[in-house]
């Protein structure tokens, strides 16, 4: 298990980070992802655990509540000492039928983080992440409420999530400008089947030193090794109950159709290939994976195990690559003679 930056400061979490979605299974929504319960649930904490991760991510939205409850439990009946363990957690959607129960205003944020911090039985979060983007809320007022959190020591670091570029890149100059703390990580959806962050999210965040946490690695399960043309998955499995997150089916399919050679060649999974892809592209600070059993999470895990030499990359990289789209193609083609310069100084300086 490798180690690596939270953006910018000096905490390191695990590449693989521990998702707890699964469990709780509370609500509509995530009774579909997963239902584990207390023991269930420490179990996979401990097997996690156990591989080197230091790093587990929840929300306050997860089957309402209880998936922070079932972790701060599961952490507390392990004894696992607090400093080892890296949480994360989230603020946004909503919590109450109330108008003001919900968004990223001051009184939800605040009120929030209490609530989590007693539900996970802990003093501080090492990071509080937006879950969502508040067209309600103005972008100051979200900073200075999170920054009233760091200086008061109940949160030691912030995050957002699901955020488009120009919205980060605004409340990073926001937090500047009013020397507020600022976010140091983007989590969001990115898998080698599906690689729209790459436009704008990914050069936005090499430009600001924000690290990048990926959440449904697995495209909600269809990257699995269970899906193809002509597979449907078993019985019962996500997909078939939830199916999101959206992906374009045949581009996905003919990503798997190029994986499946390369993980039979290893030995490995399909699962395991598209997560090793992921870990190594050099945006990628940690790769969220979840589990209903401890055998999904045993062979996610093995994922960082694998390394790919360049042909299979290439492969990889040209089945699953973006179609060209204005203003990216614009920027290659105008920009080339300036890279040449840049890359041929830079041999210069090091002869």
């Amino acid at each position: 298990m490798r180690y690596n930056q939270l953006g910018r400061t000096g905490l390191f979490v695990s590449e693989l980070c521990l998702g707890t979605m699964t469990f709780g299974g509370t609500g509509e929504v995530w009774s579909k992802i997963g239902s584990l319960q207390q023991q269930e649930a420490e179990t996979i904490v401990k097997t996690a655990l156990d591989h080197g991760i230091n790093f587990i991510d929840t929300a306050d939205v997860y089957s309402a509540g209880l998936s922070e409850e079932i972790t701060g439990q599961a952490l507390h009946n392990l004894k696992v000492p607090r400093h080892d363990v890296v949480l994360a957690t989230k603020v946004f959607g909503p919590t109450g039928d109330g108008p003001n129960t919900r968004g990223n205003s001051r009184t939800h944020i605040l009120e929030g983080v209490k609530a989590s911090l007693k539900r996970l039985q802990t003093d501080y979060i090492d990071l509080y992440q937006i879950h969502g983007f508040d067209p309600a809320t103005p972008i100051e007022e979200t900073m200075r409420a999170l920054d009233i959190l760091v200086q008061h020591g109940h949160v030691r670091y912030i995050g957002v999530s699901n955020w488009a570029a120009w919205q980060i890149a605004k409340a990073l100059g926001i937090a500047e400008r009013l020397n507020l703390a600022r976010f140091e990580t983007l989590q969001a959806y990115y898998t080698v089947a599906a690689r729209d962050l790459e436009r704008e999210l990914v050069p936005m965040m090499a430009s600001e030193g924000m690290g990048l946490m990926v959440w449904s690695p697995l495209a909600g399960g269809l990257l699995s090794g269970k899906y193809g043309r002509d597979q449907n998955g078993e019985q019962g499995s996500r997909r078939q109950s939830f199916d999101f997150p959206p992906v374009n089916r045949d581009k996905a399919y003919d990503v798997i159709d190029a994986m499946r050679p390369i993980a039979e060649a290893k030995g490995v999974s399909v699962a395991q290939i598209a997560l090793a892809w992921l870990l190594h592209q050099r945006q990628v600070m940690s790769v969220i994976i979840g589990a209903k059993r401890v055998d999904q999470l045993e062979d996610n895990l093995a994922a960082t195990k694998v390394s790919f030499d360049a042909t299979e990359l290439e492969v990889l990289g040209k089945v699953s690559a973006l179609p060209p789209e204005y203003p990216g193609w614009m920027f290659e083609r105008q920009g080339e003679f300036r890279r040449k310069q840049v890359a041929e100084s830079h041999r210069l300086t090091t002869i």
